[in-house]
């Protein structure tokens, strides 16, 4: 059989079997299942393709497999502290945690650890990378959504306090969750709230877009791959579809089903804890603490498979199938060092004498220019160039100045000897 271009990686609390386990999207055969422990609830994530890591629930450290040794945990890597959410930026560079209300962030090449952010209040309960890893957004207990320019974090000046982005500040109750679109950082963002809200947001300018008030508690949320709807998990089982392309214009609107492409997928019993759409946007993932996962098909709102679990789920999600997950015999390109629990190496835990970390500068971090500051730039550039072409430059300008000059007092003269000669012309008597 030949590998899947798609699969389902999931975890529930109970760990009787297994701490994460590995569906065939499209069957729901179960492949591989990975031993050691149980995940917390938004720790699930792939790195780099070639490793599986979660954050133990309830407990200072975080789980590492090899993605084709399921037998065996690997590696546990030591944090301050339990930790809430985690996440691996998409190029594989780099590993965010949030431990309380810090945020952590890893460089994986070398374990150290960079930055350590305090801006939230309280727990941090999400976090999530856009898809050019330039920008991370978390949010917490707080009510808060923070978004983070990365090579501000990571930043050369280690007297300098970073600072987010944005501050998303529109919700009154804790975020439960949030997704980021693509496009890196023109993305959309949506974040949902027990404050029984889903909103979504342009991540360069922070400006809010769109809310939608529900009468339930949400818990989840995702978008389609070309962000037409919107899927929002509640707090009573059932999962609402919103249509972002509808005809209503207003930025605050209140969900109706049946109406503009709105729809709710009925099925689970229970509160809908983590959502995930197909690359081709046909099928919908959820898991639920009613102990089930279930693979909708969106067009026509049906349950097409039901995957049982011994727990309350804690992480279903869609990813590609790593390139290394079936072939037992191969290994990481790079293994991964061990990770400081100290920024800047100390307690002895940095690298070796010599050794040199290489950080984005501060130049890096000057403002984005606008767009209407670059069209300013770039008339001002093409006008330049037009006047190069006419005049030249250094001492043919001058030259070229005065043979103009010269022909215009010709053009002048002949100007006026042509106005004489009518005149003369006009006023001769018959």
């Amino acid at each position: 059989m030949a590998a899947p271009l798609e699969v389902i990686v999931s975890s529930d609390s109970s760990s009787q079997l297994w701490n994460c386990t590995v569906f065939d999207l499209h069957s729901g055969s179960s492949l591989l299942s990975y031993r050691g422990g149980n995940s917390s609830a938004r720790t699930l994530t792939v790195l780099r393709g070639e490793f599986l890591l979660s954050a133990q629930f309830g407990k200072n450290f975080i789980n590492v497999w090899e993605i084709q040794r399921k037998d065996q945990l690997q590696q546990k890597i030591v944090c301050p502290g339990v930790v809430t959410c985690l996440t691996a930026s998409p190029n594989g560079l780099f590993l965010v945690a949030g431990v309380a209300e810090s945020i952590y962030l890893w460089e994986v090449s070398t374990g150290k650890l960079l930055s350590v952010l305090g801006r939230h209040y309280q727990d941090i309960t999400c976090l999530k990378f856009t898809d050019d890893s330039s920008h991370f957004i978390s949010g917490g207990k707080d009510n808060l959504a923070l978004v983070w320019r990365l090579c501000s974090v990571i930043q050369l000046d280690l007297n300098h306090t970073p600072e987010p982005r944005h501050i998303l500040s529109r919700h009154s109750l804790p975020i439960t969750d949030l997704h980021c679109g693509r496009m890196g950082a023109q993305a959309r963002v949506a974040t949902a709230s027990l404050d029984q809200t889903v909103k979504v947001w342009e991540l360069s300018s922070g400006e809010l877009l769109l809310s939608v008030l529900f009468d339930v508690e949400i818990m989840s949320v995702t978008f389609d791959p070309c962000e037409y709807f919107l899927f929002c998990g509640g707090g009573d089982g059932n999962i609402f579809q919103v249509a972002l392309c509808s005809q209503t214009l207003s930025r605050d609107r209140a969900f109706h089903s049946d109406t503009d492409g709105n729809h709710v997928f009925k099925g689970h019993r229970n509160l809908v804890t983590c959502l995930s759409v197909s690359m081709d946007g046909t099928l919908l993932l959820s898991g639920s603490h009613d102990e089930s996962v279930r693979v909708w098909d969106i067009n026509s709102k049906q349950s097409i498979r039901c995957l049982a679990h011994k727990g309350p789920v804690t992480n279903a999600v869609i990813v590609p199938a790593p390139a290394h997950m079936f072939l037992p015999d191969s290994r990481p390109a790079v293994a991964l060092p061990r990770f400081s629990r100290h920024l800047h190496g100390s307690e002895g835990d940095g690298g070796e004498s010599g050794e040199v970390c290489v950080r984005l500068g501060l130049c890096t971090q000057e403002e984005a220019e606008t767009y209407l500051q670059k069209a300013d730039r770039l008339n001002s550039l093409m006008n330049a160039v037009t006047d190069k072409s006419v005049f030249g430059d250094g001492e043919n300008t001058k030259v070229r100045v005065a043979e103009l000059e010269e022909e215009v007092q010709t053009l002048k003269k002949i100007n006026k000897d042509l106005y004489d000669f009518s005149s003369q012309l006009l006023t001769k008597p018959t």
